[in-house]
């Protein structure tokens, strides 16, 4: 395992019933597939050896001999081979029959885990052949010549580089409480399940919604296979259901009804599972009572490390499907956030200043929509457009259009006079475009908005995002501050799918052209063109590595040098080695010593699942070193 992550496979051979030398063969052969795909552990059906549908076969000695004999030889095939795997045989213990999984690695029999829940129902009829768990006493026993012990208490495996995983099989998982629930909060990262399930209509569907809803409860990695087209006889026929979750979400799915063998392989992401229990106190809780006996399987040759996981460059974007009920979702808690504020204070006033870019719009976009909502008249909305040193003829245009679009109040304060006179107050040479002369413009316009809210008794409804708090892109005291900051939890990719929405609702060209403005506070004169000359991501990186950055960084605690990787992967055809990882550093060098902006931030609605507030989702010390981090970036 690298970077916390493990390849696991789920494999449907095509079987004979009854024919347990062939079955043999076809398991080896997706072994050997498997390992040489760097696959660590790997499941196939519930009874692969014999075949699931063997019914009253299962009583003769004969066959279950023979997969005594076949699980021997499945030993003596992966006497070399560091991949575990995980294979179904009916196994006698003291006289009974039971349904098993056998864990097997390098020739050795890891475990054996019995089934517990026993469908009897049907086409099912399991209880006529195996007992259940429940029924077993522990006993240690041969099996294909090699010491084993089976017990109903729960087991947990342990891969040599700390992995775990538990095991289910087939109808355990559609029982009230399953055994997963157990393994999952005594520390199994990854469930296993061997099953036999039969295909009816709309069945599939729901065994997939079973299945994506069990990973998410207990927050673990789901690894199941489902015997297939082999199987099927007299009035039954399976589809050979191979798929493998992570945390409710569907990584790998195979395809159903398929004559072929196949394999389905995935990366899990162990250590970003391990990090959500971590964060989930409910899950904390419910560990107290826990518990299974551990066995350790064997370490594991050194493999070359392949990401194989898809890797969503724009995490905070929502699927195309789903963009119109997503981009709703995050409005309304926008505006129903604002709304209960303005509620709170009894206000009908609210100031905004407006700049024609991204942050500015959504922010006025959704104190309109929280003004329509609470009945109150657009006019108490005071749009305030504040031209200077560097406005462009652009966004000043698009501000004054949007404005009056939406009906709200306009007013135009022109800030080059007043910060003139403060250059000349403090002694500044207004001809050196530093620091001193951008921040000047920032605060004097936050001043402006500040007093006219004192003058019309309203709120300053702040414009800055997600993206800019994590880098600290703003100026102290100036656009870091306002009343209620709407934008608080909203990154800046996502800022421009809000727009766009909305802009496609109003059917308006000015919002479009908005979001294809480039960003920029316009702190510094235009080209001789009248274009603006000053880009923020030319200076600060491109935001979608930023956001990039930061969902990774706060919502699984991952170091740089995974953080790099998943980058690479994602932004391959964007941007070189070179760049993500000068802008990685950029972020890390930033995120740490911008913490104090952070400390002191107004308050502003949780939109997502990442939040900087200093009350909420983000406490951290303002002079916290960021030595490790940065070290570690150079390192790359």
């Amino acid at each position: 395992m690298k970077y916390g992550l493990i390849k696991v496979a789920a494999a449907v051979p095509v079987v004979k019933v009854a024919d347990v030398e062939y079955n043999v063969q076809q398991i080896e052969s997706l072994i050997a597939q498997a390992e040489g795909k760097g696959v660590e552990i790997v499941v196939f059906p519930e009874l692969c050896i014999t075949g699931y549908s063997c019914q009253d076969l299962f009583r003769e000695q004969l066959l279950l001999d023979k997969a005594e004999e076949g699980l021997m030889l499945l030993l003596d095939f992966t006497r070399k081979l560091d991949i575990i795997s995980v294979v179904g045989l009916p196994v006698v213990v003291n006289g009974l029959l039971y349904n098993c999984a056998a864990v097997i690695q390098r020739g050795s029999i890891l475990g054996i885990v019995p089934k517990t829940y026993l469908p009897n129902y049907g086409e099912f009829y399991e209880k006529r052949w195996f007992a259940s768990a429940q029924d077993l006493s522990p006993a240690d026993f041969y099996i294909a010549g090699s010491p084993a012990s089976i017990s109903p208490e729960p087991v947990i495996f342990t891969t040599g580089d700390g992995v775990k995983f538990g095991i289910e099989i087939c109808e355990d998982v559609w029982a009230p409480i399953p055994p997963s629930n157990n393994l999952a909060l005594a520390g199994a990262d990854i469930i296993l399940n061997l099953s036999a399930s039969d295909d009816l209509l709309g069945k599939h569907q729901y065994l997939r919604s079973l299945v994506a809803q069990q990973s998410a409860r207990t927050i673990s990695a789901y690894v199941y296979a489902s015997c297939g087209f082999g199987e099927s006889t007299q009035d039954v026929v399976y589809g050979g259901a191979a798929m493998v979750f992570e945390n409710g979400k569907q990584l790998v799915e195979g395809d159903r009804f398929s004559l072929q063998p196949q394999i389905q392989i995935a990366q899990v992401d162990v250590e970003r599972l391990r990090t959500e229990r971590r964060h989930n106190t409910t899950f904390i809780n419910a560990q107290r009572h826990a518990s299974a006996r551990l066995v350790v399987a064997k370490s594991v040759s050194p493999r070359d490390f392949e990401l194989i996981r898809e890797v969503n460059p724009h995490p905070f974007i929502p699927k195309e499907a789903d963009m119109q009920s997503t981009c709703e979702e995050i409005l309304n808690i926008q505006v129903a956030g604002l709304a209960k504020r303005l509620y709170h204070i009894n206000a009908n006033k609210a100031v905004i200043g407006i700049s024609g870019g991204l942050d500015s719009t959504l922010a006025l976009l959704v104190t309109v929509k929280a003004f329509d909502k609470l009945g109150l008249d657009r006019k108490g909305i005071i749009g305030i457009t504040m031209p200077g040193f560097g406005t462009t003829d652009r966004t000043y245009n698009n501000a004054m259009t949007l404005m009056k679009t939406l009906g709200v109040t306009v007013r135009e304060i022109n800030i080059a006079k007043a910060v003139t006179q403060h250059f000349e107050d403090i002694g500044h040479d207004a001809s050196v475009h530093d620091i001193t002369y951008e921040n000047s413009q920032a605060r004097e316009r936050t001043q402006i908005l500040m007093d006219v809210a004192n003058q019309v008794n309203g709120l300053v409804v702040g414009t800055g995002d997600l993206s800019e708090l994590a880098l600290g892109w703003a100026t102290y005291n100036g656009d870091h501050m306002s009343m209620y900051g709407v934008n608080a939890g909203v990154p800046k990719t996502l800022i421009r799918y809000l727009v766009t929405y909305v802009a496609g609702e109003m059917a308006t060209d000015t919002l479009l052209d908005i979001v294809d403005t480039p960003i920029s506070p316009e702190l510094i004169p235009a080209d001789k063109n009248g274009k603006i000359k000053q880009k923020t991501e030319d200076l600060v990186g491109p935001y979608e590595l930023h956001d990039f950055f930061l969902y990774y960084f706060l919502r699984f605690g991952f170091r740089p040098q995974k953080i790099y990787v998943l980058a690479q992967k994602a932004f391959d055809k964007t941007y070189n080695d070179a760049t993500i990882k000068k802008w990685l550093t950029t972020f890390c060098r930033r995120f740490f010593t911008q913490q104090f902006k952070r400390s002191c931030l107004p308050d502003g609605p949780k939109v997502g699942t990442v939040s900087l507030s200093p009350r909420g989702d983000w406490r951290m010390p303002s002079d916290a070193s960021y030595t490790l981090w940065i070290k570690e970036c150079e390192n790359l």
